[in-house]
């Protein structure tokens, strides 16, 4: 459906700012003295993990104030996770995955498929998700959700929902040092600050990081400052304050093929050497503010409002690319336990808003280029889009052991796409609605199993930004530096999806296990392919014909053995990914490119009672389709890695050592699809981390 003339408005932010307003004003203006209450991470993820528990499908905990490892990356967070792939180009760029959403998203773009937040806050906007601000040691856990159970937090992707939970001085009092380093000229500092003064509590952090990377041509840094002020204003009102900001720069080294991954896989793309390809990204600032009124003793308002600005400069192909982005985003949630048919329930009601305030693009020659000088005005286009989501739910407790949640969700689009100079092509005003209803169940079988499902509906809207780099309509001759660059926007559809998930959670002679299936059928899925490579990178976005996603997802964390000197444990990961075209007219049921069919993870851990630990792990992945015509296939690999650390008894200190890859071997870590490749053996794939030993050490004074 389009409109006549729009421009994306932010007036449903205006509805969640004046509720939060009114939440402050109607609170009691009372003093009050609290007393001290200890609150370490661990309690906090546990009691997150009991939360997650009343959710009626798969989840993820990450306790990452515990981490005794490297965490360079989102990719070091998410390891060892039933259900999400998290591989590393050899930078911040994460690629992640969970269920195949953003399946052939290449590594160091925006995010696709999965709603990702800051404390709540929504980081993903119309344009996707960026990644610099997701420093790890800035992280109290990580709490995902996996397909369509970040529902009630108004998480309507494929791929479900990830919440970076921050710091605070409630759960990291003292001051803390943090440094870690290792090869290839890694190296990370940290500081940080937190502590409660009354109704206050502070948390303040500093980090910066360097390394060479494994590639050729891929150095990179970053630096930060990060800060989570909270107040409890009175017994039933609290405020929460974030500030982040983060620079970031790092050469791209580009992709490889299979044959230089398995004999040179240090090697740089001779054509991102030529143009000495680079994301600098020169400052991300993100300010944001969550306040929570407890109503009454059965009902609760929270509202959060957050202003993200992340300019970027590309240099990664033959055109310089100058990105004026900023976003305003909010949720609204209210909650209120009750009685419904006698039985206990609770209903919330949401609305969670994206709104693009910038996203300009001003472009230019990088290099002199037919007869024109570098520096050469080309093209100035703008993207912006708002995505608001209104939901409601309930959760009823049927009896004592089963629980039955209902939901339905309304999406409202928004997008206004134009190529703005040298002339303009035409302006695409697209203004759209869409429904996400949900149905599941969670039944405790006993005190010991719980058993899961649901049936649900998942849209994604397509990013404004596609419509531009999916368009086949380009400035003719005549046209100057213009000529054969995009023109004029195209129409694109929702992805939408219909799943059923069935699983089951619990506690067993084993240990503590998971074990999850679920079944997708997709339309309209918006798969993205690489049209030309560097240096004149194309990667365009279009929807597809209907698609079928299918897993298996399984975890346990097991007790070996336990006795006086310690204990020796075993965590495991397995995640079965199957996605297919279902009778495409080119590529019949062929598989979709970009993540393997198998991936298995796995640490062996021994914990003595003095406070030393050694782990050994490994890591399996099956081979990984290239292109959509499955003419090619990346290696599968298995690797090992073992670490030795020491925990001082009371938490004062921590220091350990690993190694990782021990048998450095070479493999395919991500894979960014062609089309059809005909059985050549393209660039496409970027290597994973060769042998690479590593050091840390944390200090904490109170």
């Amino acid at each position: 459906m389009s409109l006549p003339s729009y421009r994306p408005t932010p007036s449903p932010l205006f509805l969640a700012v004046s509720l939060s307003l009114a939440a402050t004003a109607h609170a009691a203006p009372q003093a009050t003295t609290l007393d001290a209450v200890q609150v370490t991470a661990a309690d906090a993820s546990a009691q997150a993990r009991e939360a997650l528990k009343r959710v009626p499908g798969a989840s993820n905990v990450i306790d990452v104030a515990k981490a005794d490892s490297r965490l360079s990356s989102s990719a070091d967070v998410l390891a060892f996770q039933p259900g999400i792939s998290a591989q590393s180009p050899g930078n911040e760029g994460t690629k992640v995955s969970i269920r195949g959403s953003g399946i052939n998203r290449g590594p160091g773009a925006h995010a696709s498929g999965i709603a990702v937040s800051l404390d709540g806050l929504p980081l993903t906007g119309p344009g996707g998700t960026p990644y610099e601000l997701l420093e790890p040691l800035w992280l109290s856990r990580v709490e995902v959700l996996r397909g369509a159970n970040g529902f009630e937090r108004g998480a309507l992707a494929l791929g479900g929902a990830i919440d970076y939970v921050s710091r605070s001085g409630r759960d990291s009092a003292g001051v803390q040092l943090h440094y870690e380093a290792g090869s290839r000229g890694y190296q990370k500092r940290g500081i940080s600050w937190g502590g409660v003064s009354g109704d206050v509590d502070y948390f303040l952090a500093y980090t910066d990081s360097e390394f060479d990377g494994y590639q050729r041509h891929a150095r990179g840094d970053g630096k930060g400052a990060m800060a989570n002020i909270g107040w409890q204003v009175t017994p039933d009102l609290q405020t929460r304050f974030f500030v982040r900001y983060r620079e970031t720069n790092h050469e791209t080294p580009g992709r490889l093929t299979r044959e230089q991954i398995r004999n040179d896989p240090r090697a740089a793309n001779p054509a991102n050497l030529a143009i000495d390809a680079r994301r600098p990204q020169p400052g991300s600032t993100w300010i944001g503010n969550m306040t929570t009124l407890q109503i009454d003793e059965d009902s609760s308002l929270q509202a959060g409002l957050v202003y993200h600005k992340y300019p970027m400069d590309l240099g990664e192909s033959l055109y310089r690319q100058q990105l004026d982005y900023a976003d305003l985003n909010a949720t609204l949630d209210y909650r209120q336990r009750h009685t419904l048919f006698g039985r206990d329930s609770e209903t919330t009601v949401g609305l969670r808003v994206a709104h693009d305030l910038d996203a300009n693009v001003r472009e230019s020659l990088r290099f002199a280029s037919n007869g024109y000088a570098a520096g050469t005005r080309t093209r100035d286009f703008r993207h912006l889009g708002t995505n608001s989501t209104l939901h409601i739910g309930n959760n009823l407790a049927v009896n004592d052991r089963l629980r039955v949640q209902t939901g339905l969700a309304l999406i409202n689009t928004r997008s206004d796409v134009q190529v703005t100079w040298p002339t303009s092509g035409g302006r695409l005003r697209d203004h759209d609605w869409d429904y996400a209803p949900r149905l599941g169940f969670t039944w405790q079988h006993s005190a010991q199993t719980q058993w899961f499902g649901n049936l649900s509906r998942s849209v994604e809207a397509p990013h404004p930004w596609s419509m531009i780099w999916g368009s086949n309509q380009f400035f003719g001759a005549g046209n100057g530096p213009s000529t054969g660059r995009q023109s004029t926007p195209v129409a694109m559809q929702n992805q939408t999806a219909t799943t059923l998930e069935l699983g089951a959670r619990g506690e067993a002679a084993l240990g503590r296990w998971e074990l999850t299936g679920y079944y997708a059928h997709v339309n309209h899925e918006l798969l993205s392919v690489e049209l030309q490579p560097v240096p004149n990178l194309f990667v365009a976005e279009n929807n597809a014909s209907p698609t079928v996603h299918r897993g298996i997802e399984a975890g346990l964390d097991s007790t070996l053995w336990q006795g006086a000197p310690g204990r020796l444990s075993l965590r495991q990961a397995y995640t079965f990914s199957d996605f297919r075209y279902r009778h495409d007219t080119r590529f019949g049921s062929n598989r979709l490119p970009g993540l393997p069919q198998h991936s298995y993870q796995a640490e062996l851990r021994f914990d003595h009672a003095s406070g030393l630990y050694a782990a050994l792990n490994t890591e399996y992945a099956s081979r990984i389709a290239v292109d959509y015509a499955n003419s090619y296939w990346a290696d599968s690999h298995v690797i090992f890695g073992s670490r030795i650390g020491y925990d001082a008894p009371g938490g004062r200190w921590q220091a350990w050592a690993e190694m990782r890859n021990i048998g450095d071997r070479h493999y395919a870590a991500t894979v960014t699809p062609g089309y059809d490749d005909a059985g050549k053996d393209v660039a496409r794939s970027t290597p994973g981390e060769g042998r690479g030993v590593y050091a840390g050490v944390r200090w904490r004074f109170d």
